[in-house]
């Protein structure tokens, strides 16, 4: 993967004020919906197919997961930066949803779209074998030892992720909270699905743009770790 900057646009974001919007959620949103008795209207869209022709300018399935997107800055300079990509974001917060789809719509990103949904519901509706890579950065760390079963890396996640991928599509991931870094780690060990490296460079990590944690963390002089699961047959 290249890491292409140069001539990449940059969007005017005085274009899009972002709304004030709570951290946190509901923690059942990151809760499958089998676990609900009833779905409240605060809990993410439980989708039973993809709607490719209308998120996509190519009608083609996403290449691209953006995994907790949050406020969308990797995801649309992503998309900006590699416009031969489809580049789905996922993110449980319907705010930033909204949001993004606005930047999105506003720039003509065909490349780019965001969709209000917990990965802890599956991606049975993404085709089998077909992603590139998938990114999942700083994902929120539900710190209390009561809320770890919120955390979406998983066993489940693995599998989810290990059939979406194609043979050596890898996930990405980067996080400031040593205990999410040791979680994810403890998770990916007792998998035989993927194979982890060592931490990453800043020469040996692919992406020039940055998500607004990441951002946050230079700002404060935060260090944080980036590495990366490769799936196995």
């Amino acid at each position: 993967m290249d890491r292409r900057v140069a001539d990449t646009p940059e969007i005017d974001w005085s274009r899009y004020p972002l709304p004030r919007v709570r951290h946190h959620v509901n923690s059942h949103a990151y809760l499958p919906a089998s676990q609900h008795l009833l779905l409240p209207a605060w809990y993410p869209t439980v989708r039973p197919d993809a709607d490719w022709a209308t998120w996509f300018a190519n009608g083609l399935p996403a290449d691209v997961l953006d995994i907790g997107c949050g406020r969308g800055a990797f995801l649309l300079r992503h998309a900006l930066a590699y416009p031969e990509l489809n580049i789905l974001g996922l993110e449980v917060r319907q705010t930033l949803i909204s949001w993004i789809q606005g930047v999105i719509d506003g720039e003509s990103l065909g490349n780019a779209h965001s969709e209000w949904f917990s990965i802890a519901n599956g991606l049975d509706w993404v085709p089998g074998h077909s992603v590139q890579y998938a990114v999942y950065l700083f994902p929120d760390p539900w710190p209390k030892k009561r809320h770890h079963k919120r955390r979406a890396f998983n066993d489940e996640f693995l599998k989810i992720l290990h059939r979406v991928l194609v043979q050596g599509g890898r996930i990405w991931l980067a996080t400031d909270r040593p205990e999410v870094d040791q979680h994810q780690r403890e998770v990916l060990s007792r998998s035989d699905l993927f194979t982890v490296s060592p931490p990453l460079s800043e020469e040996e990590w692919p992406f020039p743009f940055t998500t607004d944690q990441q951002m946050f963390c230079d700002s404060k002089s935060i260090p944080y770790v980036r590495y990366y699961a490769e799936r196995r047959p």
